[in-house]
């Protein structure tokens, strides 16, 4: 096998692509600045404890491994930014009001989330942290839809789930860690027909309400009628019903900016570290969720700093693929003429308008229409002026 051979699910981006997610990239940090998230970076390697805390158990199967030369430690590559920003927050900003924060930047996956998935992905997010109440769930939410919006998707569906509904009913039945687990895990996979036989095997374990509420959870996925239908079969234990009063809020919020919107209360993505609401947006042509986000206010508190988060985040390689290929800017051709001030005033000052000026260099075969060049630099009557070719 050549040695440039890349890995499989690892891929070059050549120029039109690298430009498409790199002018998307741009769009989507400018759009979270001026709604006042600020920037932060946060390194690729980390020790492997650091990048594990508050994140649950899957981060770790997804995560590359290496030892640390210098320490002896093991280290990881990150497989997401989410936990990092939360580090950021507890520990080095030590904010105790409301702040935003935004992030861009590669993560690396051990395995592909999908078959169609780069194991590379360009992840970029806002997360909030400090505010506890729905308002800053539906500022998130919102912004991921703009997000969206300016990274050139038209179409968008939306899922609104909460993972209280579950979980309320796991404490209110009593149920115990390991059956949870198992519930959970049918859950997540909607296999009904899992979920029927352990409700079966636990039958004189498991409240009446609460196993005839977890075999109802399933169906539990369409309009607004979904949460009249959880309202009338589901235990009115307060968790849930303040659950479905935040899920109510939220569509009502919501609908107008999207195309489709649907609840879903069997949805447990991030069941382990998300506290709340939790939401994923697609789009026709995806098989995948193109945004994902929602509230985990237990990641502050496995950082030694109890405080409430809601965000989400996207992967900008996917959405490139997504949208109509945007062409390279033509260029203008300018000739190589050594010491001559106006030509250069000239090209700096077209530069700094934001046109492509690129120099004729001496000695080559390579025509304007190689270097994408629709007009040159000319000089007519003792000036450098633009004409078309």
């Amino acid at each position: 096998m050549p040695a440039w051979i890349l890995p499989e699910y690892i891929e070059d981006l050549l120029p039109a692509e690298a430009l498409r997610i790199e002018m998307m990239r741009r769009r989507v940090i400018d759009l979270l600045l001026v709604h006042g998230y600020e920037l932060v970076g946060p390194p690729l390697l980390e020790y492997v404890e650091s990048l594990l805390t508050g994140s649950g158990g899957d981060t770790n199967l997804r995560m590359f491994k290496v030892v640390d030369q210098l320490s002896g430690r093991m280290m990881g590559l990150r497989a997401d930014m989410t936990p990092q920003v939360a580090r950021i927050d507890a520990h080095l900003l030590n904010r105790k009001g409301v702040a935003r924060l935004c992030y861009a930047g590669s993560v690396l996956h051990a395995v592909p989330s999908g078959l169609t998935r780069t194991r590379e992905p360009l992840q970029i997010g806002a997360e909030l942290y400090g505010h506890v109440g729905l308002e800053s769930d539906l500022e998130v939410q919102q912004l991921m839809l703009r997000s969206l919006a300016i990274a050139g998707i038209v179409k968008i569906h939306i899922d609104l789930g909460h993972v209280a509904v579950f979980r309320g009913l796991v404490r209110g039945g009593g149920i115990q860690a390991e059956l949870e687990k198992r519930l959970f895990g049918a859950l997540q996979a909607k296999d009904t027909y899992a979920l029927t036989e352990l409700c079966r095997e636990f039958d004189g374990i498991i409240d009446p309400r609460v196993r005839q509420a977890l075999l109802l959870l399933p169906e539990l996925y369409g309009d607004e009628s979904v949460l009249a239908l959880a309202r009338k079969h589901l235990p009115d234990y307060p968790e849930i019903m303040t659950a479905l009063d935040e899920l109510e809020t939220t569509g009502a919020e919501l609908r107008p900016l999207v195309d489709t919107l649907a609840f879903d209360l069997a949805d447990l993505r991030g069941y382990h570290y998300h506290s709340g609401m939790v939401f994923a947006a697609y789009t026709p042509g995806s098989p995948n969720a193109i945004a994902l986000g929602g509230r985990y206010d237990e990641v502050g508190k496995a950082f030694g700093r109890a405080r409430p988060a809601t965000g989400f985040s996207m992967d900008l390689r996917e959405l490139s693929g997504l949208v109509q290929m945007e062409s390279s800017p033509k260029g203008i051709l300018a000739p190589y003429v050594k010491g001559d001030i106006r030509l250069e005033e000239k090209m700096e000052q077209l530069r700094n308008e934001g046109q492509v000026v690129i120099v004729d260099l001496p000695g080559h075969e390579y025509g304007p229409k190689i270097l994408n060049c629709d007009r040159k630099l000319m000089l007519k009557h003792g000036s450098w002026a633009v004409v078309s070719f």
